[in-house]
């Protein structure tokens, strides 16, 4: 399909000035179809194996609309995001923005991101005025700090040059290491965390509105995938007995990125539950300290979840800078539904 029809307007050239991830959420408004009108100006990412494209996509190009109708004070402090209807890679997403609200200190604006005149994504997002909440003196403050290593000390970054990445982790702008699960012979998932740090490729220069985008946008990966870790859940297509019928190539490939995600050797997924289908609902983001996000620089993404069931489950994350400071915090609901064997048994025999 040619790039025109994944953009209303032909996709310019990636400018070199700016960070990949500057490229990728930029938008372009469209005053002649009315007031508060966007488009993505780039084709966007569609995972491999997933329904739609990527979600913290969707979510980044609706604050980057969001933030072209309020004033440069006024910062974002909370999003709340509902997915609706898996995004297609292949048409162009309109961003159509309400400005609900505009007060002294809070601006509120709602986003419907739409596809074919059908609304796939919508968020509710929150500005407030930078300053407007007194001196620090006179205000209530604290932190969760850093979270501390195996060694009792604050969990450092990796070293700047990555080596040993998979093909499908060393894709897209952002750049991330192996993930760690913590605490992992517990018997209770809700006592495991996974960290992962995480950085957007080159150098960002399009100020805080765009490390804030960035944030955003990487807030969503390995989110609601967390369950399957915790859980040791396989998530590939193919039953993990099958790893040894493969292909050495793609054999190694797939232990390779199975060990990345922080779920060892995939013979030891054999005979665990498979995931049927896993698909995010909401989303929602609370930046903490908007003017000492960098996103071009080593962010630590914690996550935990505290419960599942009744085919969902949610997860908590914490993004922390490199210095420790606790940057957003983040919240996901999303539908977890096994591999029902016996239905695929019964299917087979059919056949």
């Amino acid at each position: 399909m040619s790039e025109q029809r994944a953009t209303l307007l032909r996709q310019p050239p990636p400018d070199p000035n700016k960070a990949p991830i500057e490229n990728v959420l930029e938008v372009t408004e469209l005053s002649v179809f009315g007031p508060d009108i966007f488009t993505n100006t780039r084709q966007q990412w569609h995972p491999p194996g997933a329904r739609g494209i990527y979600g913290g996509s969707v979510i980044a190009l609706c604050l980057a609309s969001a933030q072209r109708t309020v004033p440069d004070d006024f910062f974002i402090h909370s999003c709340h995001c509902y997915f609706l209807l898996a995004g297609s890679g292949e048409l162009p997403i309109l961003f159509h923005v309400e400005r609900v609200r505009d007060g002294k200190s809070y601006a509120t604006r709602t986003v419907q991101a739409r596809q074919k005149g059908r609304c796939i994504f919508t968020t509710t997002i929150s500005f407030v005025r930078e300053g407007s909440s007194g001196s620090p003196g006179s205000q209530v403050s604290h932190a969760a700090p850093m979270p501390l290593g195996a060694d009792g000390k604050p969990v450092s970054p990796p070293p700047d040059n990555l080596s040993d990445v998979p093909d499908l982790a060393a894709m897209g702008p952002f750049e991330s290491n192996r993930i760690e699960v913590t605490n992992e012979t517990s018997p209770h998932a809700h006592e495991k965390k996974t960290r992962q740090w995480v950085r957007a490729r080159g150098k960002i220069n399009g100020g805080y509105q765009a490390h804030l985008n960035a944030l955003a946008y990487v807030s969503d990966s390995y989110f609601i995938g967390t369950i399957t870790r915790i859980h040791k859940l396989w998530r590939f297509p193919f039953p993990a007995a099958d790893v040894d019928k493969l292909d050495p190539d793609m054999r190694e490939r797939i232990c390779k990125l199975n060990a990345w995600e922080g779920m060892g050797d995939p013979k030891e997924m054999v005979d665990r539950p498979e995931i049927g289908m896993m698909v995010s609902l909401d989303h929602t983001i609370y930046f903490h300290e908007p003017r000492k996000v960098r996103a071009d620089e080593w962010m630590l993404s914690e996550m935990d979840s505290p419960w599942a069931g009744d085919g969902r489950g949610v997860v908590t994350q914490r993004i922390f800078s490199k210095d420790g400071t606790l940057l957003a915090t983040c919240v996901q609901e999303g539908v977890v539904r096994l591999k029902d064997e016996a239905k695929a048994k019964a299917k087979e025999s059919k056949l």
